[in-house]
């Protein structure tokens, strides 16, 4: 690096910082060129290039394991998501992380899908996955995009939401009454009828949740806290039931094979989830507002809560009103 004066009387600033890189400028007083020579030198000292960042060698497991560390404990199923990620990167072969090759992923998962594997299912592992880069690059653990970014999920096709007519309700809870060997089934299924609670929620009441006629559910799906009014009957029978039995203990299988009994088919995965399902659409089919729902079942975000807003009476009306066939038929 030097400046030097040249034969016509101009200065010559003759900078080069790194190994093949060289900067020449002239000037017309010493100072320009010397204060050239300073900015270029002090530039490329910044410069991360004439020192590059030794790229990141760090295996797939090792990001799940510090996701988990830093992030995923504090949630509630952040054992079960690691046990899923550890199992992912056993089929992958633990690949460096950065050079996670969305092609191997993609063929994993149709072989899982082959296997059986729901589209739900798979479409929740590459959240999964992604939010271990999403979350670890917000923390400033790694400084390259998402390799899983343009992944596209599995288009789900929507299934009809199945729920009990009151014919149903009442062949259900005489196949109940008449020949489950488990007392704790028909109380939990009456709270799941009457509350709109999933099967969890209502089977893990505790007595001290049930005041004042109404039953509040915590540690739910969405983390949130529900308060119910159920009637007072329904409060009293489950007091009396808890004196006699004790506090609800696992029900489901009982309830499954009294669902069996009664002969109403369900579609599958959605045996004790039909009573929810029920509780939301007969509260519609009366005129129950669509906002109140969504408290009362705890949605995080309404368009959950929408699937049922077609059962309300004035959107049933309206598409009898509304339809192009509409007095056709001597009336509208």
């Amino acid at each position: 690096m030097t400046v030097k004066k040249q034969p016509d009387g101009r200065w010559l600033a003759d900078v080069q910082p790194i190994r093949g890189q060289r900067f020449r400028k002239l000037f017309k007083t010493k100072a320009e060129a010397q204060r050239y020579e300073q900015y270029i030198t002090a530039n490329k000292a910044a410069d991360p290039a004439w020192n590059p960042k030794a790229q990141d060698r760090r295996r797939l497991s090792e990001l799940v394991g510090l996701w988990f560390d830093l992030h995923g404990h504090m949630l509630k199923d952040g054992e079960r998501r690691k046990a899923k990620l550890d199992a992912l990167c056993v089929r992958l072969r633990d690949p460096i992380a950065m050079k996670l090759d969305p092609a191997t992923y993609a063929h994993d998962r149709r072989l899982r899908a082959e296997a059986g594997i729901t589209p739900k299912t798979l479409n929740n592992e590459l959240g999964y996955i992604r939010a271990v880069f999403n979350e670890l690059r917000g923390l400033g653990q790694i400084d390259y995009a998402n390799p899983l970014e343009l992944m596209k999920p599995y288009k789900i096709e929507e299934r009809e939401l199945s729920w009990l007519t009151q014919e149903q309700i009442a062949d259900l809870l005489t196949a109940i009454r008449e020949g489950c060997d488990n007392p704790h089934v028909e109380p939990i299924v009456l709270l799941c009828l009457a509350t709109g609670a999933r099967w969890s929620e209502a089977e893990g009441l505790a007595p001290s949740r049930l005041r004042n006629g109404a039953v509040t559910y915590s540690k739910t799906k969405s983390s949130k806290v529900r308060t119910v009014p159920i009637q007072p009957e329904l409060e009293a029978f489950i007091r009396d039931h808890w004196k006699r039995h004790g506090q609800f203990t696992g029900a489901i299988t009982s309830f499954r094979r009294a669902l069996s009994r009664s002969g109403i088919v369900l579609p599958k995965g959605q045996a004790s989830h039909a009573l929810r399902h029920t509780f939301a659409s007969h509260f519609m089919q009366k005129g129950g507002n669509i906002l109140t729902l969504q408290k009362i079942l705890g949605h995080s975000s309404l368009a959950m809560t929408m699937r049922y807003a077609h059962l309300a009476p004035e959107h049933l009306a309206e598409a009898l009103r509304l339809n192009p066939l509409a007095g056709c038929f001597g009336s509208n």
